[in-house]
């Protein structure tokens, strides 16, 4: 009896490999804004493409929030900090 419900639950994940865990799914990689879209230029003048790289508390977001690849997180932090600097974006929101 104890083998019967020892093979039903390994044959539950039939097609899956040994490292299947139901609580964690693999997630798709980020693709880069900045590199998938040419034509996009980053521009520390243009508020409203800046805001979608900060949240609502004025901090510039992560590379892991925004998908952005290590060049244009630089890029963006920049542009933030520019921005910033000449009252085009607020430093932090009240």
């Amino acid at each position: 009896m104890a083998d019967n419900k020892k093979n039903k639950r390994n044959n539950r994940g039939n097609n899956q490999d040994d490292n299947y865990n139901p609580k964690f799914r693999k997630m798709r990689k980020k693709v880069c804004p900045l590199c998938a879209d040419k034509n996009l230029v980053l521009d520390y003048k243009n508020a409203d493409q800046l805001k979608k790289f900060v949240n609502d508390k004025g901090k510039i977001l992560p590379r892991r929030a925004t998908g952005a690849c290590a060049k244009h997180q630089r890029d963006i932090t920049l542009a933030v900090k520019r921005a910033r600097q000449i009252a085009i974006l607020p430093y932090t929101a009240e």
